[in-house]
């Protein structure tokens, strides 16, 4: 049986990329790896035993940074868990970094599961670290060698990895918008990663991917002229509404969806071009050209 033309059973082994192929990847990256470090060392400290690791691939699968036991670092060389490597289900078929990238969602391969017989004797257990835009920026992944592993403590530290990466996502969209006004959309505070960034004019330029699905936007892509009144369900029509959001939100609504057009945006209220000036001055929004 053939995956993306690989032979199970063939022991090949691709070279992994050059120090400076990978540090242009790094380089990619940003500042995303300088946040993402100190929660790899803070991981590590975790779930550091013998014979298992830490691997950070960049979004196409290939490994840029790691943590491993001094003891371990032959073995994990030998086995490609190393800086370089490329866990693409394209090269290495059915595996944890890989097969999280092509499904989009947490998972982990137990031994077995693995595609490639070289590989079954791994436990995989990888999961996303979602970017700005909502698209895949990174896995993070812990792999053991240990030949008795189960698939409960691949459970645990799977769920251990979740919430890491929920953090070091969180961590780094706030990164992002230094100047925007951050809400937390979780409604328990559970989600680290379920946030929205505001201007001031309070528009939603940013959200995480969780937070994207909770507001019904679209998962990926940019966030255009919506205003966040509007995403968290404030209605004109509600008396409840808190800090004078009231017309603020609704000349929002309409200035966005005119395209920061003012007439435009009175025609649509309803109104004349003389009162919308007024109730923007009143709610504190600038005139904006038209």
């Amino acid at each position: 049986m053939l995956k993306y033309g690989i032979d199970p059973a063939d022991d090949y082994r691709p070279e992994r990329l050059t120090q400076l192929e990978v540090s242009l990847r790094r380089e990619a990256l940003g500042g995303f790896l300088n946040i993402a470090s100190s929660q790899l060392d803070q991981l590590f400290k975790l779930v550091g035993r013998d014979g298992q690791g830490i691997l950070l691939t960049d979004a196409e699968g290939v490994v840029i940074d790691q943590r491993v036991n001094d003891s371990d670092k032959t073995q994990f060389q030998e086995w490609d868990l190393w800086n370089g490597a490329d866990w693409s289900e394209v090269v290495q078929g059915t595996n944890g970094i890989g097969t999280c990238l092509v499904e989009k969602r947490r998972i982990s391969i137990h031994q077995d599961e693995h595609f490639r017989a070289r590989n079954i004797d791994l436990s995989c257990m990888s999961t996303p670290i979602w970017g700005p835009d909502g698209r895949p920026l990174a896995v993070l992944d812990v792999t053991s060698t240990r030949c008795e592993q189960n698939t409960q403590y691949n459970r645990l530290i799977l769920s251990q990895i979740t919430l890491m990466s929920k953090i070091v996502e969180a961590m780094y969209f706030r990164a992002i918008h230094p100047k925007s006004r951050i809400i937390s959309i979780s409604k328990d505070g559970g989600d680290p990663a379920a946030l929205l960034a505001v201007d001031s004019d309070d528009i939603a330029i940013g959200a995480t991917r969780t937070a994207r699905r909770a507001l019904n936007l679209d998962v990926e892509g940019d966030i255009k002229n919506i205003p966040a009144a509007e995403l968290l369900g404030f209605n004109e029509d509600n008396p409840e509404l808190t800090l004078n959001m009231t017309d603020r939100a609704v000349l929002l609504r309409a200035l966005a969806r005119s395209g920061g057009k003012v007439s435009e945006a009175a025609r649509i209220l309803g109104i004349g071009r003389t009162t919308i000036y007024r109730r923007m001055l009143r709610a504190g929004l600038r005139k904006s050209s038209d």
